[in-house]
């Protein structure tokens, strides 16, 4: 699997958080991941998303898109005290910090994956 915007590779490592566990688990007490990594949150149909920073031990970049892989919101979240909230969400990505703005992602942007 790998995550992409306009054709370039954003992620080669990518994996899906599909089951409740997976969910609720997320990056929690992982030290660090590669730049090449991300986890995608996939839900059954959109809805509203909280995201929290607490058990994290480094900053992520938090990507939400809604159905169409449409990105609805980017957000920079620290460890411990980083927290968002969001409508709308089908999709959930988190990458290491900085990747969004290594590649310019904005809101409107699709990402692509299978």
């Amino acid at each position: 699997m790998i995550l992409k915007h306009n054709g370039k590779t954003l992620a080669s490592q990518v994996v899906f958080a599909k089951n409740i566990f997976s969910q609720m688990l997320g990056l929690m007490f992982r030290k660090n991941i590669s730049q090449e990594f991300a986890m995608i949150f996939m839900f059954k149909k959109p809805m509203t998303l909280g995201v929290h920073m607490l058990f994290m031990r480094f900053p992520i970049d938090a990507i939400f898109l809604d159905g169409e892989k449409k990105i609805v919101g980017i957000e920079t979240l620290r460890p411990w005290v980083g927290h968002k909230r969001m409508k709308g969400v089908k999709y959930f990505i988190e990458m290491n910090k900085g990747i969004a703005a290594q590649f310019g992602l904005k809101i409107g942007d699709i990402i692509r994956f299978d």
